[in-house]
């Protein structure tokens, strides 16, 4: 699919390092003229850790794999029912700062779930998407030849227990939380769209 020259892909349920690597891949072969990308996708169970992130933030060890990456930020965790939008952007030739991409991306995520009467917020010195205190929405990216990389984790309807078994994002004591706490019935197809509908709207707009 493709929206203001913004190609979507919907790449369903991916394993972690092949999705890490096409990323890279595709980050590496683009030029001045490849149009950016959006990647939905979900991923089998797996920890990430960021490219500073420290060791003692994971608390138990467990059967989940733990792979390291460039993105920045601290560990989290990926399992099917958390929605990921990855974006594949040039800033330079948007013109468009890191902040700046980060605020939309936290945006995007606060009006989809407001379009669900949710109220969520962001946090200057944490970035994210929060619902009273909770974390709902994970973010990090990285910055390749002026590109991005990475992007947010919303969590929809997944298992969270294994949150438990790190210091989220790097912040101990941290409850996550997820859509189908405040929506029982949710319609994926809906929420993707809204999702990137919101985020190219204020990057363009």
């Amino acid at each position: 699919m493709i929206a203001n020259n913004i190609i979507i892909r919907e790449l369903h349920t991916q394993p972690y390092m092949q999705t890490y690597q096409a990323m890279h891949d595709f980050t590496l072969d683009r030029n001045e003229q490849t149009p950016d990308e959006i990647w939905l996708v979900e991923h089998y169970p797996v920890f990430t850790q960021g490219r500073v992130g420290k060791p003692e933030h994971l608390l138990h060890q467990t059967d989940i794999p733990i792979v390291a990456t460039d993105r920045g930020g601290q560990i989290t965790y990926h399992a099917p029912g958390q929605q990921i939008m990855y974006i594949l952007f040039d800033l330079k030739r948007r013109k468009i700062g890191i902040r700046d991409i980060v605020s939309c991306l936290e945006k995007c995520v606060i009006q989809t779930l407001a379009h669900y009467d949710i109220m969520s917020y962001a946090k200057a010195e944490a970035p994210g998407v929060y619902i009273d205190h909770k974390k709902i929405c994970s973010l990090g990216l990285h910055i390749k030849r002026g590109c991005t990389l990475h992007g947010l984790a919303l969590n929809i309807d997944m298992d969270l227990a294994p949150f438990n078994d790190i210091n989220p994002c790097g912040y101990a004591g941290l409850q996550m939380t997820q859509l189908k706490e405040f929506v029982p019935q949710i319609n994926r197809s809906e929420l993707k769209q809204l999702l990137t509908n919101n985020f190219i709207n204020l990057l363009t707009n």
